[in-house]
């Protein structure tokens, strides 16, 4: 590996990091959230609600599907 790919990975390894820290932050308060149905009173939820959790479940499955490969980004 020649000095300047190695810094290049170097960067590379660095932005990865923060990136994933940054997830791992957003993962913790999302799993925060849940364990308090994010905010909405089980015995008062209403369809805005559950609407709401239906796209960001969507959201997360599109990102789980890429990374694991399943769906329509199976090899």
């Amino acid at each position: 590996m020649t000095d300047r790919e190695a810094r290049n990975q170097e960067r590379s390894l660095a932005a990865f990091l923060a990136k994933k820290a940054e997830l791992d932050a957003l993962l913790a308060e999302l799993t925060q959230a849940s364990a308090h149905h994010f905010g909405a009173d089980p015995e008062t939820v209403l369809w805005g609600q559950a609407a709401w959790l239906s796209d960001a479940t969507a959201k997360l499955k599109d990102i789980a599907d890429q990374h694991f490969r399943r769906g329509e980004y199976a090899l």
